[in-house]
């Protein structure tokens, strides 16, 4: 299988079999539910329950509840999320809101697609008990791997781990840390039994033992952080040596092949997506029929479903300046997300190649019809320089200048540095929202970033301060890499979550970053002006979804979140 190309009846199997939400269920489709009891249902399930990943990652409502209401980003001009950047009890921040429904809803119908191969594997005949043992793993990393993320947003949530067949009308609010442990020991199980190489070929984005490894790391430096946990420093152990059984020696024994490319900016080149440095990625194509989703056509998924991370981090350099106009090297510029001074202020210029390797600032005349006087096709349009220009030499140019003061401005929400990580210019046409970049879920980079955070949190410093000079050397500018290297003295959480920041920008991490680290709130009230006088102790978690609260006759034991 090419998991580019999940299959139509894995899909359609996704929206029949899978309940809409955890409490009922509609059939959709002429295929039946006994499907599942046959070795073509059991592998047609598997890709089903991959396919939910394509409604989080690269999506509008992935990056709205990650990248929003964080120390990174603000809002930009345009969208109609921007109140769940600003914490503001409005439409957008309530129970009712499409990014909490959305979310919620997909992830528990890939979580019973995944619940269901693994019911149904155990007495499916004529599959080899060693595929099947595989395809249940898989099944078991993907169930993790939605709880997870639904854990960390919604707290207490319901937990189930057999196959829904029937309508429910009551619901659970399992304990954190109960959750937590369904987590670990699905993960556990798949590490067991899943491939010990990173897939190759049409198998390319199935899980395999390095990706459950980087993940257990990360949930269970998560979970050390839960009030309640009775031994967060063996949990911190725990992230530690998942991280090393990834990581290449001389740090970690990893034996994936996986190693750092030589530049940062290698990292996101659309021409070689497949590289040392991805530990697991979710895949993306510009085939219309792997586009096609049956699930719906709501806010970031349905029938558009390609990478869509290309339209929300980018400027509007397409009205209003000379020798400009939208194509699709630059991009359609929705503005969703705007940098904070934060995050614009976190980069050594000096030494350091990710500022430039992560912002677009110059963009070129392409306009003919529009052109400055002096301007060529191919000159300079607009320049955002990183230093302040003196009026007196702006008005020596002919092409628009954006200047640090100009960004600053609260006022201003249409001009900023773009990041340039998710630019896709092999999208079929100009409007097209529908991207074919890979979305890398999870990168050597940050196995390194969380042996660093674990070895930090347990008072190994010179193991952290290795872990992160392991980054910042590849991440320094030619002939910088000493320079670059920090000591223990410089070793602080501030610091590392800098170094996250500066590394991991855009990626889908920040909020849980901020949460984990249990930061949120400072950071925000620190570093997002829009959102720092809203911001409350209650905004740690989201609201569960209002039409998941609606169908429950267990109302007093299924409440919403406090404060909603």
């Amino acid at each position: 299988m090419n998991f580019r190309k999940i299959t139509l009846i894995g899909l359609c199997l996704l929206a029949s079999q899978s309940c809409k939400n955890i409490l009922e269920e509609e059939v959709v489709t002429g295929i039946t539910a006994n499907y599942y009891n046959t070795p073509a249902g059991i592998e047609d399930g598997v890709k089903a329950a991959y396919e939910p990943l394509r409604s989080w990652y690269a999506r509008e409502r992935g990056f709205t509840l990650t990248t929003f209401g964080t120390d990174e980003f603000t809002k930009g001009a345009d969208g109609d999320f921007k109140p769940i950047n600003d914490y503001i009890p409005a439409m957008n921040t309530s129970p009712s809101d499409a990014v909490f429904r959305e979310s919620w809803n997909f992830f528990y119908q890939a979580i019973n697609t995944a619940n269901t191969v693994i019911d149904r594997a155990r007495e499916v005949q004529g599959m080899a008990e060693d595929r099947k043992a595989t395809r249940v793993a898989e099944a078991k990393f993907l169930r993790a791997h939605y709880y997870f993320l639904l854990v960390q947003m919604f707290g207490p949530i319901h937990l189930t781990l057999n196959e829904t067949k029937e309508v429910q009308t009551t619901a659970n609010r399992t304990p954190v840390l109960e959750v937590y442990e369904a987590i670990i020991r699905d993960l556990e199980e798949a590490d067991a039994a899943l491939p010990a190489t990173r897939l190759t070929g049409s198998d390319y984005g199935r899980a395999y033992k390095g990706a459950a490894q980087h993940m257990l790391a990360k949930v269970h430096l998560t979970r050390a952080t839960v009030e309640g946990n009775p031994d967060p420093n063996g949990d911190y152990q725990k992230a530690a040596e998942y991280a090393k059984k990834v990581l290449p020696a001389p740090i970690g024994t990893g034996t994936y092949g996986l190693s750092l490319v030589p530049t940062f900016a290698a990292v996101f080149d659309q021409d070689n997506q497949e590289t040392s440095e991805v530990v697991w990625s979710v895949q993306y194509t510009n085939d219309p029929l792997s586009n096609f989703n049956p699930i719906g056509n709501q806010a970031g998924g349905g029938f558009n479903n390609g990478n869509n991370a290309h339209l929300f981090f980018l400027m509007e350099y397409d009205a209003g300046h000379k020798g400009t106009r939208r194509d699709i090297v630059n991009g359609r510029p929705w503005k969703r997300f705007k940098p904070t001074q934060y995050t614009l202020n976190l980069f050594d210029l000096t030494r350091d190649s990710r500022y430039n390797a992560s912002f677009k600032q110059v963009f070129l005349a392409n306009n003919p019809a529009n052109l400055a006087p002096g301007m060529k096709i191919g000159d300079t349009a607009i320049y955002l320089p990183t230093f302040e220009m003196p009026a007196e030499v702006v008005a020596t140019k002919n092409y628009r200048v954006i200047n640090p003061s100009e960004v600053a401005n609260p006022a201003n929400l249409r001009y900023f540095p773009s990041l340039s990580k998710f630019l896709d210019p092999r999208r079929i046409s100009i409007q097209d929202e529908r991207g074919s970049r890979d979305f890398i879920v999870a990168r050597l980079a940050e196995t390194y970033l969380l042996l660093a955070e674990a070895s930090f949190r347990l008072g190994n410093v010179g193991e952290a301060v290795d872990a992160i000079n392991v980054v910042r050397r590849r991440a320094a500018l030619p002939g910088k890499e000493a320079e670059m290297e920090i000591t223990a003295s410089q070793l602080t959480l501030d610091f590392i979550l800098d170094e996250r920041s500066r590394e991991l920008l855009g990626e889908m991490h920040r909020w849980f970053d901020l949460k984990r680290t249990n930061t949120l709130l400072d950071r925000v009230k620190k570093y997002n002006p829009d959102a720092a006088p809203n911001i409350q102790p209650h905004h740690v978690l989201r609201p569960i979804p209002a039409d998941q609260l609606d169908r429950v006759t267990n109302k007093d034991e299924f409440k919403q979140n406090i404060g909603y």
